[in-house]
């Protein structure tokens, strides 16, 4: 196992990473209660081991459904009247133990419920372990507004087992690694070098190569948040591949993409775009979309409506005044943040990018 230590406003926590880390839960003693939020799936399939693991046996879940329709206010006032009627008071424990959804949506309740109580994250995806797991970014989803209401709200630690990773889907798993590889276009060369080598033949059940893939990848997040907490500069950076990403999800209704898939799309379209832009040499430009596809396939965008993207990207959490913030890629290692980019260029790179012309 490896800490990472992440600096924050409230005093900063620990990261936990690799096999065993689920027994790190039982430092956290010191509560009234403690409360487990999950999906009954994996609670069924993993509750046993981390009870045992953490010394929670006998600790009742609450229970949401799997998947995004879970990230609302309707589901984090269910999950604040189950606490409540369990007991749940200021001096209580809720841990977060599942992917994005349940981590966001566990955090926004924790931070919210009597004006706040403390939370620990257990990511059990790729995508979760090496991203959303970490910064304290809570939020619930609003119609089709992707994260619209939210707090920031460090949690108290977070412990990442990669041997959970094992009864992901193929395809999740193909979802969280998109989010690796944009960790690997900031992070630089070496990073990315590595995934170039290992990322077509990785394996959800490897978990000693996934322990050193997502130790290396959370530590570029930790980098980030540690520097800026709150986004206002630095952080910007991790929405590379995001802002097409988030629209392109909005605009199938979340049905069609995995986040991670949507992701995917936004990092080949960023690419293209920084090509366009003059800011990104087509080689570098090969590389990457070359790394993308090699994680796998993702469902197409036949038949997703461009005007409806592009008038989404106005719509981003980041644009100020209609005007998008762009995070485009200048090489591996160094991205570029702009308002100045042409609407022109990003209809074209949208188009080139769909209809298959642009490949990198």
């Amino acid at each position: 196992m490896r800490k990472l230590r992440v600096k924050s406003s409230a005093g900063g926590y620990d990261v936990i990473v690799g096999r065993g880390a689920w027994q790190a839960l039982r430092r956290m003693k010191a509560y009234s209660s403690t409360f487990v939020l999950t999906e009954p799936g994996l609670w069924d399939r993993w509750g046993a081991r981390f009870s045992r693991a953490g010394v929670l046996i006998g600790t009742r879940p609450v229970l949401v459904p799997a998947g995004e329709g879970s990230k609302s206010l309707v589901w984090a006032g269910k999950v604040a009247s189950e606490l409540l009627e369990r007991g749940a008071d200021r001096r209580s424990l809720l841990i977060a133990f599942g992917g994005g959804v349940v981590g966001d949506l566990g955090g926004f309740v924790a931070s919210t419920y009597m004006r706040g109580i403390d939370y620990v994250q257990a990511p059990t995806t790729i995508l979760a372990q090496v991203d959303s797991s970490m910064g304290g970014k809570t939020a619930v989803n609003i119609g089709a507004m992707k994260n619209l209401v939210g707090t920031i709200c460090a949690p108290r630690m977070v412990v990442s087992d990669p041997r959970v990773l094992a009864s992901m889907t193929p395809r999740a798993f193909r979802s969280g690694l998109y989010e690796v590889v944009k960790h690997g276009i900031l992070s630089g060369p070496g990073l990315f070098g590595w995934l170039e080598k290992i990322v077509p033949g990785l394996r959800a059940t490897n978990a000693a190569l996934l322990e050193r893939l997502v130790l290396r990848a959370a530590r570029v997040k930790v980098d980030v948040v540690s520097r800026d907490e709150r986004e206002a500069a630095l952080r910007h950076v991790l929405n590379l591949g995001h802002t097409f990403g988030h629209a392109i999800e909005e605009a199938t209704g979340y049905r069609r993409f995995l986040h991670g898939e949507a992701v995917a799309w936004g990092l080949l379209l960023v690419t293209r775009l920084a090509e366009l832009a003059g800011v990104l040499d087509p080689a570098t430009g090969k590389r990457i979309s070359r790394l993308v596809r090699a994680v796998g396939p993702v469902p197409g965008l036949a038949g997703v409506r461009a005007e409806r993207v592009l008038e989404l990207l106005t719509r981003d959490k980041k644009a100020i005044g209609g005007k998008v913030l762009w995070i485009l890629p200048e090489r591996i290692g160094k991205v570029r943040v702009t308002s100045d980019v042409p609407a022109e260029a990003v209809a074209r790179a949208f188009q080139e990018v769909q209809s298959g012309e642009w490949n990198g």
